[in-house]
C-alpha cells in the first residue's frame, strides 16, 4: 500500500466554514487568562497567539448546519500542534457541557500531536474529564459526530477522537495513538508509512469513511436527520401503510408454495438484498463500517436509514458480501453489537435484515468466538431498550440468522425463511444424506407461512410471485411496511413494548 498524499491542512475557521451555513456561527469562546510561570512556555503561547490569530488549540461555538442547529469543537494544529493544556480542556469540556443543556448534536474535529508537554501529567490527565463530558452528551441520547483531521495523535485520539457515533476523516490524513517520531526514536526505525492514515483505518473498521472537507456538511446532514430524528420524525412522515395488498397481521400468507420451493427462491442469485432494499425504498442512507476496534465483516450491512420518514439503524445481513469462502463470521456479529449500542444509545429503533445461508464453520470462527457472539447479540436483542424489528428478507439459516431475530415485531418476505441448519444438513443428521431436504424443510416449519402460524412471524409481506422477479416493486413494498412498522413502534410505550418482548419469547411455543 503507498501512503496517500498529505492534504492541504484546513485551519479550524476554514473547515468551520465550510462546513456551517454562511453567516450563523457563534462563539462560545472567552478569553483564556494566562496560567504559566514559566517564561519560555509564555513565550511559545505568545507566538501561537500571533501567528494563529486563536488564543488557544480549540476552537468551540454554535452554527447552523442546513438550518439546524449545531455545536461545533474543533481544534485547531497551528497552536502549538493541537495540542491540549489544561486551558485547552477546560474550553472544550464546557462546550460539550452546554450543547448537553441546550440538547444540541455535537460535531467535533480534532487535530492535535496530542498532550501538551509543557504542561505534563496534569494536562494528560485532562483526556478523562474530556472524555467524561462527552459520555455525558451522548447519554443524554444527543449524537456526537466526528471529523478527523491529520494529524490526529495521542491522548485526543485515544479520548474524543474515537467516540463518535459517526467517524470519518479527511483524505490521507495521518491517524494513529503513536507518534511515528517517538517510534523512531525509542526503536531505532521508523514506523511503517502505511499504517496510520484515514484509509487504512477505513479498512480495518475503525473508522466509517474517509471523506473530502467539502462532503462533510453533507454526509453530517443525512446522520442528523437520522440521528437527531426520534422526537421529530412524525413532523415529515410519509407513511401510506396499510396499503392494500402489502399484507397485515391478519392475511393468512398461504400460497401453495412448498418449503422447498420457498428455500430455492430464497436461494436465487438475483434476489433483492438489503442495498437493493435501501437504495429503492429508504432516504438518507449513512453506511458505517465495522465495529471501531478493528474488524470488519463484508456480510454484514450497517447503516442510518430513514423509511417513510422514521429513523432506525439498520443490521443487514448482506447475500453479495457472502459465500462459501467468505462466510459470515465472528466480526460481523461484533459490528452488529455496535449497531445495537448505537440504537441503545440514542434510543432509535432498530431494523434487522436477515438474509444468510449460514455461519462460518471453520477453525478462525472457532477461535474467534462465533458462539459466544451469538450468544451475546442475543442476549443485547432481547434486553434492548430501544424498538427492534427484524424482517426475514431471504434465508434464513443457523445460528448466523439467529442471532439477529429477537425483535418486537417480525415480519417475513414470502419467500423467506428460518431454520436451524440448512435442510441439506439437517437432512445430513437425520437420514445421512441430503435427499430428504425438502422433507425436512417441511417437517421442520421453516417457511414464512409456517412461522406466522407458529406466532413467530407476525405479518408477511407478499412476493408476486417472487421478489426476483419484481424487484423494485418488491423493494417499494416492503419499504412501506416498513415504514408502517417503524411509526407503529415509535408511537408504543418503551417500558410496555420491552415486556411485551420478553413475553413473547418466554412463552414461544407453548401455547
Amino acid at each position: 500500500m503507498t501512503a496517500p498524499q498529505k492534504p492541504k491542512r484546513l485551519d479550524a475557521r476554514s473547515l468551520r466554514d465550510l462546513v456551517l451555513d454562511p453567516g450563523s456561527w457563534t462563539s462560545w469562546d472567552t478569553p483564556v487568562s494566562p496560567r504559566t510561570e514559566d517564561d519560555d512556555y509564555a513565550r511559545e503561547l505568545a507566538r501561537a497567539r500571533e501567528k494563529t490569530g486563536q488564543d488557544e488549540a480549540v476552537v468551540t461555538g454554535e452554527g447552523l448546519l442546513r438550518g439546524r442547529r449545531v455545536a461545533v469543537v474543533a481544534g485547531e494544529f497551528g497552536f502549538l500542534a493541537g495540542s491540549i493544556g489544561v486551558a485547552t480542556a477546560e474550553r472544550l469540556m464546557s462546550a460539550v457541557e452546554r450543547a448537553t443543556s441546550l440538547g444540541l448534536p455535537l460535531l467535533a474535529s480534532p487535530v492535535s500531536g496530542g498532550t501538551r508537554m509543557q504542561e505534563g501529567t496534569v494536562a494528560f490527565l485532562q483526556m478523562i474529564g474530556i472524555t467524561a463530558a462527552i459520555a455525558r452528551h451522548k447519554e443524554a441520547g444527543l449524537p456526537y459526530l466526528v471529523y478527523l483531521r491529520g494529524p490526529t495523535f495521542g491522548g485526543v485520539l485515544a479520548s474524543w477522537g474515537s467516540l463518535g457515533h459517526v467517524t470519518i476523516a479527511e483524505p490521507g490524513a495521518a491517524i494513529g495513538f503513536l507518534g511515528p517520531r517517538v517510534y523512531e526514536q525509542l526503536y531505532g526505525e521508523p514506523f511503517p508509512a502505511d499504517v496510520q492514515t484515514a484509509e487504512h483505518l477505513a479498512e480495518r473498521g475503525l473508522i466509517d469513511a474517509v471523506v473530502p472537507a467539502e462532503q462533510v456538511a453533507d454526509v453530517a446532514d443525512r446522520a442528523l436527520r437520522v440521528l437527531a430524528a426520534r422526537a421529530t420524525w412524525h413532523r415529515d412522515g410519509q407513511v401510506e401503510g396499510p396499503v392494500d395488498g402489502d399484507g397485515t397481521d391478519a392475511d393468512d400468507p398461504e400460497d401453495g408454495r412448498s418449503a422447498w420451493d420457498v428455500v430455492t427462491a430464497s436461494r436465487r442469485t438475483d434476489r433483492p438484498g438489503v442495498r437493493r432494499l435501501l437504495r429503492t425504498a429508504a432516504t438518507d442512507v449513512v453506511a458505517l463500517n465495522g465495529t471501531g476496534a478493528g474488524e470488519s465483516d463484508p456480510g454484514l450491512l450497517l447503516a442510518l436509514a430513514r423509511f417513510g420518514g422514521a429513523p432506525c439503524v439498520v443490521l443487514g445481513q448482506d447475500r453479495r458480501g457472502q459465500s462459501l469462502s467468505a462466510p459470515l463470521g465472528p466480526a460481523a456479529l461484533r459490528e452488529a453489537r455496535r449497531g445495537m449500542r448505537l440504537a441503545a444509545e440514542l434510543r432509535l429503533p432498530l431494523l434487522t435484515l436477515i438474509d444468510t445461508p449460514g455461519a462460518a464453520l471453520s477453525v478462525e470462527a472457532e477461535e474467534g468466538g462465533l458462539a459466544a457472539e451469538i450468544a451475546r447479540c442475543l442476549s443485547d436483542l432481547v434486553m434492548l431498550r430501544a424498538p427492534t424489528l427484524a424482517v426475514l428478507l431471504g434465508q434464513g439459516t443457523g445460528g448466523g440468522a439467529l442471532a439477529l431475530v429477537p425483535a418486537d415485531r417480525v415480519l417475513a418476505a414470502a419467500n423467506g425463511w428460518l431454520g436451524p441448519l440448512p435442510p441439506e444438513g439437517a437432512s445430513a443428521i437425520v437420514h445421512r444424506d441430503t435427499e430428504h431436504a425438502g422433507e425436512m424443510a417441511a417437517a421442520q416449519g421453516v417457511r414464512a407461512t409456517d412461522l406466522w402460524r407458529a406466532g413467530i412471524v407476525d405479518r408477511v409481506v407478499p412476493e408476486r410471485p417472487d421478489a426476483a422477479d419484481e424487484p423494485t416493486e418488491f423493494c417499494l413494498r416492503l419499504g412501506r411496511v416498513l415504514a408502517e412498522e417503524l411509526a407503529g413502534l415509535l408511537g408504543r410505550d418503551d417500558t410496555e413494548r420491552r415486556r411485551s418482548r420478553m413475553a413473547r419469547y418466554r412463552e414461544l411455543g407453548r401455547r
